[in-house]
């Protein structure tokens, strides 16, 4: 089907030689022949009205009349009194026929009663009404100079704002000349990892176990380092087994450990620390969704422990929404400028409005608000989960639940993971398992990796409801 284009006359590339003994209109009339033949203009497609190609190829309407009029007379061309010239179907010389009808879309996926799918907030909670509004105060405010290519750190707005955010929210030890903006957690993963093994000789990247093995591995594969698994207990990443893997640089996910979601307790905080100072090494921070606590106070950001140690790199792709694609880099002071000569040489900077959004809705308290509902919302969630479980599937133990919007389903022992999932998808509901986020892709011990961020309560307790026979011991 022929795009309608609205508005005045589409512009159309037909470029004329005036040096070539050629006359100008023979030129035009092969011009459209060979766009029309090769495809450029489709059947159906509507051409710029007369007057409007003669100004732009700088030439005499009359010519363009009489060109369309040829091509009119060899069927290239449609043209009817009181309508725009059209391309025919070639060879004709009639209007274009009606559009084949289009060809029948795929079989639907069949919709899950239940997706228990991690990593995803509440999509339908993102604050449109507060977004535009942040936006349009971002417009009519920019000076004109902000409009350039700017720092590749970011808009000095937001990371003044962010400055003083980080410091009171998550006691971070910062200033806006050590943050860089990027394209979410992956960017700021890439451009972390380029720096440490470009300027800081890192060879060998730790990271958690179970954690994200399929990402570590492929980000610091192309960067040319090795990546090793660490275990994870339940009082966070293993220092000991750390110091030995001979890595001087490791993943963490402190406030939360994904996916197991224990807490770094303080005494591995200080040993994390004390080893990344006695080997020289550099801890990178993924603070992913540190906002969401339900059963403490807030967990403080690792980077106010060591900040010429730490990585630390924060989105708001969990407490907004993934699609808005911006995240943060707390640097330490001597890499800072590495890391900016990073950004820069890969895409000059991230869109400078949304920054300046992000900065409006920071300073606005819009943001805060966001973050208090949401806590609301996947508390009561959270709630729901372990009720339905505990209803449902009393032996199967919870954990997790302290923060974040996933928790862990200990499956009873002879339970196959595999299995579990494959049966519950045929029952229309999704479950995922903890083998996809260990490094050996194990299947045991059994365990369910349980997203709740984007299921309302009814769909919790129904996915629950429907799968609950397949958590039990056979």
């Amino acid at each position: 089907m022929p795009i309608e284009w609205a508005g005045l006359s589409p512009q159309l590339l037909l470029p004329l030689d005036r040096a070539l003994p050629e006359p100008l209109r023979a030129q035009l009339e092969e011009g459209l022949r060979e766009a029309i033949r090769h495809g450029r203009l489709q059947p159906g497609e509507r051409l710029p009205s007369s007057r409007e190609l003669a100004s732009e190829l700088g030439v005499s309407r009359g010519l363009v009349q009489e060109c369309y009029g040829q091509l009119v007379a060899e069927g290239y061309l449609h043209a009817r009194g009181g309508s725009a010239t059209r391309v025919a179907a070639v060879g004709t010389g009639t209007a274009p026929a009606e559009p084949a009808p289009p060809a029948p879309p795929p079989p639907p996926v069949p919709r899950l009663k239940a997706d228990f799918a991690h990593g995803v907030p509440d999509l339908a909670s993102f604050p449109r009404t507060d977004w535009l509004w942040a936006h349009r105060e971002a417009v009519r405010r920019v000076p004109n100079a902000e409009l350039d290519y700017g720092d590749p750190r970011g808009a000095r707005h937001l990371r003044d704002v962010l400055t003083g955010y980080l410091r009171r929210v998550r006691g971070s030890a910062t200033d806006a000349r050590r943050i860089v903006v990027c394209a979410g957690f992956a960017q700021g993963l890439n451009l972390v990892l380029t720096a440490l093994t470009a300027t800081a000789g890192v060879r060998t990247v730790a990271f958690e176990d179970p954690g994200s093995p399929r990402g570590t591995a492929a980000a610091t594969q192309r960067v040319g380092a090795g990546a090793v698994p660490v275990p994870v207990d339940e009082n966070g990443i293993d220092v000991a087994a750390l110091a030995a893997t001979g890595a001087r640089a490791v993943i963490v996910t402190p406030a939360h450990q994904w996916p197991t979601g224990v807490v770094l307790t303080p005494q591995r905080r200080h040993e994390l620390v004390a080893w990344a100072q006695e080997h020289d090494a550099f801890i990178i921070e993924d603070d992913y969704d540190a906002e969401f606590r339900y059963d403490r106070e807030p967990v403080g950001s690792l980077q106010g422990l060591a900040p010429d140690r730490v990585f630390s790199i924060g989105t708001v792709s969990k407490s907004l929404v993934p699609a808005v694609r911006l995240a943060w880099i707390v640097c330490p002071a001597a890499l800072s400028d590495t890391i900016a000569d990073e950004k820069r040489l890969s895409d000059r900077g991230s869109p400078v409005l949304d920054q300046l959004a992000l900065a409006g809705l920071l300073e606005s308290g819009r943001y805060d608000r966001h973050l208090r509902r949401m806590r609301i919302t996947y508390a009561q969630r959270c709630r729901v989960l372990r009720e339905a479980m505990a209803e449902h599937a009393p032996d199967v133990a919870v954990t997790g639940l302290a923060a974040g919007f996933h928790a862990v389903a200990h499956l009873p022992d002879g339970v196959d993971e595999t299995k579990v999932v494959a049966a519950a998808r045929e029952r229309s509901v999704g479950l995922y398992g903890m083998s996809a986020n260990r490094s050996d892709r194990a299947t045991t011990p059994p365990r369910l990796v349980l997203g709740f961020g984007n299921l309302p309560e009814r769909a919790i307790r129904t996915g629950i409801e429907i799968v609950a026979d397949l958590l039990q011991t056979p």
